[in-house]
């Protein structure tokens, strides 16, 4: 079956009140079976005229459990493909505002979809390498021992495991999790690692909501009135990413949105709404680290943490790295996009210097201070290019762009704005030294504004052992053959 688009963009109220003609209990299961059906971005990219995607998924979901009722017209397949299609056609006519205009476009598309295109497998394994397997430079106030089960109600490592059965089970049961899988033949063994009751207490607690908890959770994420900006607005399917109430079992209405709750991402908030701020501050610092333990796997290069300078003992960036190549000072801002720079509102410069501003200065600061052969940076040479860069917790995306890059201050040395996930590639490169690769990418006037990672494509990476490290701690790292698990989920268990 075809479904030929129109030529006309879809007014927003148009799209909803085609999502609220149908049962919310009739079109749920129906965006879940599809969710399941394409988990892998190598699958949606390939759904029938490409409709299929997570994103637009979550949408449909979102208006259905947030606008809709039981007093409707039941769903097909082909009311599905309607609403996607639509979704795809909905306007956008800030596009044509002003010359800002396609700046604050792409930020919000970026923030719309790009989420889902990290690979799961990595930012999984990040949980434990950063949060079990990293030990910060000052005393943490939150994540000390016993801060897995207090906050999570059972040990990290069983965490990501209960996650990952999860999404697991969503998939293989077109978008279902239904507990009484778990008194099934064949279940022995997942039980034998987790207890049942471990997994079904930390499912509810964590994972679930029904339609009433949905509704408020939705308004209260709002941030803005404007009605074509509420598909770009916070989905709180991120936050339980399982439903209740939509027939048997649970159902995952987007199952890319389980294994995200275990994310790191989705354990600062997790943490962040039982103990506030100072749990923000203790990743903060263990991110930092954490950044420090991938430099180091950098072949020949040494790694000098922050330097102590002066009466007043200022610090430099975080971390300097030498090679033969280049200096390298490294800033790490545990940071993630607000909804202001999702949305693209009027405060999203104010949020973007906010959040970055001081990193560009303090790299410009310390390359000064090495220039200037300042006793305390003796260590570093002053006989070879200096570059900056920053390394987000999330990523930025678009922001070395000319049409982001202006807002942030000019700095005397080349900068750039990188993500976790982005050193992760960069340190594992075996066919050229990371200090060419940079600095052939800064002296390059086009590719110096695109995302980093665009210069890591095509060369040749090893494993990386911090990651795999973090892997390995969870249950079902392995199949039982012995074998490491690719990204689909049904292959980690």
């Amino acid at each position: 079956m075809t479904w030929a688009p129109g030529s006309r963009a879809v007014r927003d109220r148009d799209y909803v009140a085609r999502v609220r003609r149908h049962r919310p209990s009739a079109l749920l299961p129906l965006i879940a079976q599809a969710s399941a059906a394409y988990a892998l971005e190598s699958s949606w990219l390939e759904s029938p005229g490409r409709k299929y995607l997570p994103w637009a998924l979550a949408d449909a979901a979102r208006v259905s459990l947030a606008c809709g009722n039981e007093y409707r017209k039941d769903a097909s397949d082909v009311d599905l493909l309607r609403i996607l299609d639509m979704h795809s056609q909905l306007e956008d006519p800030y596009l044509y505002d002003d010359g800002d205009a396609l700046a604050r476009f792409m930020l919000r598309a970026a923030g719309e979809q790009m989420i889902y295109q990290e690979p799961v497998g990595r930012e999984l394994a990040r949980s434990a390498a950063m949060l079990a397997q990293t030990t910060g430079t000052r005393e943490a106030r939150c994540l000390r021992p016993g801060w897995e089960e207090e906050l999570l109600g059972t040990s990290l490592s069983h965490y990501v495991g209960i996650a990952q059965l999860l999404w697991a089970m969503a998939i293989k049961s077109a978008g279902r999790f239904d507990p009484a899988f778990l008194e099934a033949p064949g279940a022995e063994r997942i039980c034998a690692e987790i207890p049942v009751s471990t997994i079904l207490s930390v499912t509810g607690k964590h994972f679930v909501t029904d339609t009433v908890a949905f509704r408020q959770a939705n308004e209260q994420a709002q941030v803005t009135t404007a009605r074509l900006l509420r598909r770009y607005e916070y989905n709180p399917l991120h936050t339980t990413p399982l439903v209740k109430g939509y027939g048997p079992g649970l159902l995952a209405p987007v199952s890319q949105l389980v294994p995200a709750k275990a994310s790191p991402l989705g354990i600062y908030y997790t943490g962040v709404a039982r103990f506030g701020s100072v749990f923000a501050e203790d990743l903060g610092d263990l991110f930092e680290a954490y950044v420090g333990r991938q430099l180091g796997l950098l072949p020949e290069a040494a790694v000098l943490p922050e330097i102590v300078y002066g009466q007043n003992r200022s610090l430099s960036v975080d971390w300097i790295v030498v090679t033969e190549e280049l200096v390298l000072l490294v800033e790490v801002k545990s940071v993630r996009p607000t909804a202001h720079l999702r949305l693209a509102t009027e405060r999203r410069v104010e949020e973007l210097q906010r959040m970055l501003g001081r990193a560009y200065k303090q790299i410009d600061n310390t390359a000064a201070l090495i220039a200037s052969g300042r006793k305390e940076f003796a260590e570093v040479p002053t006989d070879r290019p200096v570059l900056g860069l920053i390394v987000t917790m999330e990523p930025f995306h678009i922001v070395n762009a000319p049409i982001q890059r202006p807002f942030l201050p000019a700095t005397t040395v080349p900068v750039t704005v990188c993500s976790i996930g982005e050193l992760e590639d960069l340190v594992t490169i075996t066919d050229t030294p990371v200090g060419r690769v940079l600095l052939e990418r800064a002296a390059d006037a086009r590719r110096s504004t695109y995302a980093l990672r665009e210069a890591l494509s095509g060369h040749d990476h090893a494993r990386n052992p911090v990651l795999d490290a973090g892997w390995d701690s969870y249950p079902w790292s392995r199949d039982a053959a012995g074998h490491e698990p690719s990204e689909s989920a049904g292959a980690a268990l």
